[in-house]
Order: structure tokens, then C-alpha cells, then sequence
């Protein structure tokens, strides 16, 4: 049995390794007839087509700087197109080769930070300062309201600055019901020893910088993107998961494509097992109703020998938890 199964494998990511040395070759033989090629070339043409207007916007500030109230919506404007330039790098990361993804976020984040040196330079700044207010309750609350923009070393290269989310926490329980309502991106980022739970539907997910943390999300509509998270438990169900600095973490998903993994360490999977009321529906509703075996089927793009990845694995069922319950929102439902 145990050489049966260790053949499957191997044929698994034999398959894996010719399906990305065809998709190689196809590229450099023949770049003009892969379908796939001229995605990529379209997407980044469009990206340097968006960029090179909000260079251009950028570079006129200078000439309005006379009449702070149009140079403030001048600013809110730019700062709208280089939000959309993200998402737009998001929503299309997926067909594109991980190299062009980074570069193309670091392209974001340059124009961010120019248009704050420009802010900085042409507006009067208002200083402020966060005040910790002492409390010894551990649960927090998000409705579909967006939080406050963080300053810019704190925001993540992925997500979209005005998206709803949790961002810049310690040892709390967050919690977000969308049920009967509809939202765009969310974001977690910046959290340590938290619990996320997610209950209703996302179109886009966005995760950056967590440690000892556990999210629990009910069905994703398009991608989650995941960057950088070490000693973390997820449970996830959406169309596209991409996974990117990973440790030491689990992932309980149920995904339409396959999960890809790049820079990735002692990373486990195991099929999605969230429950909370309504959850049927909203799978239904977002095309994941039906078990795709996908989470199993996990595509390393750093390791491309015709062997098992070291980098992830199964996790062994018996250690898999049952099913987790989130229906009350409160501390004492099932945790992971």
C-alpha cells in the first residue's frame, strides 16, 4: 500500500515538473503562440500603462501646489489610482510568474512612497499620535467598516490601503460577520497570537505578517494571498490560494485550483473544516460547495525535481482537528 501511495506521488509531481518545463520552453521557443505568454505580456503591459499615468499625475503636482484644496484632491486622487494599481496587481497575480509579481508590487510601493514624500513636501502635516486606552477585553469586533489608513511603514505590499481589516495586533480575538452584506478586499496584516474569524463572504483576501496567529474564513469569491506568516493555523476556502514565506504553519483549505507554495517551510495541509450557520449557503453561492481534492494537490514553485517538496506536507489525520465551530462568535467555540 505504502509503495502504491508513494507512486501516486511520484507521478503527481512528474506531472508537475513537465507542466512547468513545457510552460518554460513554450516561453522561450516559442513566446508568440502561448496563450499563456501573451496573458502575461498583456497584464504587464496594462500595469506599465497604469503606472506611467500615476507618474504622470505625480509629476504635476508641483504645478497645483498653490491651492492646497486641489492639491489635496489631487493627492486623494493619486492615492485612488496607485489603490487600484494593487488590486489590479492582486486580482492577475495569479498568471503571473512570481518574479513579476514582486516587481510589480515593489513598483506599488515606490509610488506609494512617493506620493507621501509629496504629501509630506507640498501639504501642511498635522501631527497626531495613537493613545492606548487600557482594557482587559480580549475580543474585538469589525464591522464593514474600513479602518484607518496606518502610516506607511506599517501597510502591507499586498494589500489595498483602504480595504476593511484587522491590522497591528497582540493576543486578540477578531471577529468580522459579513453575512447579508457584500465586501471587496479584507486584510489581515501585522498580528501576533491572534484568533481572525471571518464569517460570510470576501471577494479577495489579503494576509501579511502573522505569527502564532489562527484565521478562520468562510468562501473567498476570487484569491487569497498569503505572505509571510510563521507558527499560524488556517482554514480557508476560496478559488486561488498563493502562499509566500511560510513556517511552520497549517492550512486546512478547500480551493478550486491548485495551492501554490514559493519560499515555503514546514507547511501542512488539510481539507477545509470550518463550520457557523449559513455556511452551505455561502459556499453555494461562491462556487466552493464541492470538494475538490485541490488541497492536497499542492504545486511548489521553488522545487521542481521529479520528488516529493520537502517544504510541505499532509498532515497526518491524526492530528488533524475535527470540525471547528464558529456560529456564536464567542471564546468558547471549538479552536484549533
Amino acid at each position: 500500500m505504502e509503495e502504491e501511495e508513494e507512486a501516486e506521488k511520484q507521478k503527481k509531481h512528474l506531472a508537475m515538473l513537465e507542466r512547468l518545463s513545457k510552460r518554460t520552453q513554450s516561453r522561450s521557443q516559442n513566446p508568440d503562440s502561448s496563450s499563456s505568454e501573451s496573458s502575461t505580456s498583456s497584464i504587464l503591459s496594462r500595469f506599465t500603462h497604469l503606472k506611467s499615468s500615476i507618474e504622470s499625475q505625480l509629476a504635476q503636482s508641483q504645478s497645483i501646489s498653490s491651492d492646497p484644496s486641489n492639491l489635496k484632491l489631487h493627492f486623494n486622487q493619486i492615492s485612488e489610482s496607485i489603490s487600484d494599481l494593487e488590486k489590479f496587481v492582486a486580482e492577475n497575480s495569479y498568471s503571473l510568474p512570481s518574479y513579476d509579481v514582486r516587481t510589480s508590487l515593489k513598483t506599488v510601493s515606490d509610488l506609494k512612497h512617493s506620493l507621501d514624500d509629496l504629501t509630506s513636501q507640498l501639504l501642511p502635516k498635522k501631527k497626531f499620535s495613537f493613545k492606548n486606552k487600557p482594557t482587559t477585553k480580549k475580543e474585538y469586533k469589525d464591522s464593514a467598516i474600513p479602518l484607518p489608513t496606518q502610516p506607511p511603514q506599517l501597510s502591507t505590499r499586498l494589500a489595498p490601503r483602504d480595504s476593511p481589516g484587522f491590522r497591528n495586533k497582540t493576543a486578540e480575538l477578531l471577529i468580522s460577520d459579513f453575512r447579508g452584506s457584500e465586501v471587496g478586499e479584507f486584510t489581515v496584516s501585522d498580528l501576533d497570537s491572534c484568533q481572525v474569524r471571518i464569517i460570510g463572504s470576501v471577494r479577495a483576501l489579503f494576509v501579511h505578517r502573522l505569527k502564532n496567529s489562527r484565521v478562520y474564513v468562510g468562501p473567498v469569491t476570487g484569491s487569497v494571498l498569503i505572505e509571510e506568516a510563521e507558527g499560524c493555523v488556517f482554514v480557508l476556502a476560496s478559488h486561488q490560494i498563493r502562499i509566500h514565506g511560510a513556517k511552520r504553519s497549517d492550512f486546512y483549505l478547500r480551493v478550486r485550483s491548485r495551492p501554490i507554495i514559493e519560499d515555503c517551510n514546514g507547511v501542512r495541509f488539510a481539507p477545509y473544516c470550518l463550520n457557523y450557520e449559513g455556511i452551505e449557503e455561502d459556499l453555494r453561492g461562491a462556487g466552493l460547495d464541492a470538494e475538490t481534492g485541490n488541497w492536497s494537490n499542492v504545486d511548489d514553485f521553488r522545487w521542481l525535481r521529479a520528488v516529493q517538496s520537502p517544504n510541505w506536507s499532509v498532515l497526518p489525520e491524526n492530528e488533524r482537528v475535527g470540525t471547528v465551530e464558529i456560529s456564536n462568535l464567542k471564546n468558547e467555540d471549538k479552536e484549533i
